[in-house]
């Protein structure tokens, strides 16, 4: 059974340890290591690498404390689609709900393919036959299972899937230090020559998307026990434990490999250098434990934004703003399970396209489909920290940290990342693909489908527009002057 949108949710099971599990899942640290930061050394800095993890990290710091101060006004919920409507206004608000819809279920998807592709690769090493396809199948059977019961059953998966990750990596540094001692460390990652030398701009973007997830704790806040401390205290600890680790780890790595070889090992080595150093480091068993928890990862990843993703599509649909339907919540376990069931199956159709058309489900989905999400979720950043000046700019005063300097901080450092990534999106991608290369218009495509519509709305039915937004803010939306006329027959459906 399950109730509607206008029924009591099912709330309270979240403390601040749940969302901080859900969000740091979804940032994926081991998938990270493997995937990306091979990446950075190679077309990036070099050694500089552990240098612009600290940037980004530090940027998002300054990010996270002005999204606090949204989340505490929007109650907690809502994520981007209620930022931007408390300090944009409703127009812009609908654009950045459309975005976000795109953007985390094009990051699903590509999370989805990447878990068949890698799964794949795993029991192929250790001499067992399945095809990409039925890895796939069996990761999006389990996100769907889990997505449709209760968030909290999530966060008590995740947090044995995050240790495990975590826990291996910590054992990779500290036997890095063990063998190498002080000289694990080197100074030269954090010189100004090197950190800030030729490549630092692909550094940071590859830097920047390796935090993609962690602002989704402003989806849960319905869920959680005390969301106006619980949210931003995960959000705060999600951003200082990602760049924490992200640099501590990354620095290993060159301290391990060398400041002067790292650039050049990571370009012949690339997806295997943690791969190689495990086995170095840590044996045989070390190696094939980070491969099959480099599965486990993904598996979190693709369920953390498999949530956001829904949660999404029901804040949407409590608006008007989907099909009504996709807001329900399961009665006993208070999820969006229909939005859940429709996120489940547009990820087995496109994934079946990708299968049936041939296509490799890393080269061709996987890049593709992150890529964009990536792109999507660092922009809807931006604007969530250019939310919180709108704000600022309203009241006519605030904190000068909290809602001046430091979203002005982040929203410098998060737009540069959205022009790093435009502008780098085919390295990114890994494609020559002129079609790949088009996807980033997507996104203001859509954003202008949502101003327009939010513009019909406005003319058309004045007061289902008032209450974009409302229901996930709890202090008074941006006014609207706009006349309302006292027959608008839609009046009664809100």
């Amino acid at each position: 059974m399950s109730t509607t949108s206008g029924s009591p949710p099912v709330s309270g099971r979240l403390g601040t340890a749940h969302i901080l599990f859900l969000i740091v899942a979804a940032a994926a640290p081991l998938s990270a290591m493997v995937g990306t930061v091979p990446l950075a050394f190679a077309f990036g800095d070099g050694a500089g690498v552990p240098a612009a993890f600290l940037f980004a990290g530090v940027t998002l710091l300054c990010f996270s404390a002005g999204y606090a101060v949204s989340a505490r006004r929007t109650g907690g919920s809502g994520g981007f689609y209620a930022s931007v409507a408390d300090g944009l206004g409703r127009p812009p608000a609908v654009a950045a709900g459309y975005m976000a819809l795109l953007a985390y279920n094009c990051a699903t998807i590509g999370l989805a393919g990447a878990l068949g592709y890698f799964t794949q690769l795993v029991l192929a090493a250790h001499g067992l036959t399945v095809s990409w396809e039925w890895c796939a199948a069996v990761g999006l059977v389990l996100t769907a299972v889990l997505g449709y019961r209760e968030i909290a059953l999530s966060a008590r998966v995740l947090a044995l899937l995050m240790l495990g990750e975590i826990g291996v990596l910590a054992a990779l540094d500290v036997a890095i230090l063990v063998r190498h001692g002080v000289h694990a460390l080197p100074a030269a990652s954090f010189s100004p020559h090197t950190a800030a030398g030729p490549g630092v701009g692909v550094s940071l973007m590859f830097a920047f998307v390796s935090f993609i997830g962690f602002e989704s704790a402003a989806l849960y806040g319905k869920e959680a026990r005390d969301p106006a401390r619980s949210v931003p205290r995960a959000t705060y600890a999600a951003a200082a434990l990602i760049a924490g680790f992200y640099a501590l780890t990354s620095w290993l790595a060159v301290g391990a490999i060398g400041p002067d070889q790292v650039r050049e090992v990571a370009g012949k080595q690339m997806g295997d250098l943690f791969f190689g150093l495990g086995d170095d480091f840590l044996g045989t068993a070390g190696s094939t434990i980070l491969q099959v928890l480099l599965c486990t990862s993904l598996f979190a990843a693709t369920l953390a934004l498999h949530s956001a993703a829904n949660r999404y599509a029901q804040v949407l649909a409590q608006d008007g703003l989907l099909p009504r339907t996709l807001a329900a919540e399961h009665q006993r376990h208070g999820s969006p399970h229909r939005a859940s069931v429709w996120q489940s199956v547009l990820t087995a159709l496109v994934l079946a396209g990708f299968a049936v058309a041939g296509l490799d489900p890393y080269a061709d989905l996987t890049t593709s489909m992150l890529g964009l999400g990536t792109l999507g979720i660092v922009t809807l950043q931006a604007l969530a920290a250019l939310s919180v000046l709108g704000l600022r700019l309203r009241a006519g005063h605030g904190h000068w940290w909290k809602e001046t300097l430091a979203p002005l901080l982040g929203f410098a450092g998060l737009a540069t990342s959205v022009w790093l990534v435009v502008g780098n999106f085919d390295m990114l991608t890994g494609s020559p693909s002129k079609v790949i290369a088009a996807l980033p218009w997507l996104l203001p495509l859509v954003a202008l489908g949502g101003l327009l519509y939010a513009a019909r709305l406005r003319g058309a039915h004045p007061l289902r527009y008032r209450q974009l937004g409302t229901r996930h803010t709890a202090a008074p939306a941006t006014p609207d002057l706009s006349p309302t006329p006292s027959g608008d027959r839609h009046a009664r459906s809100q």
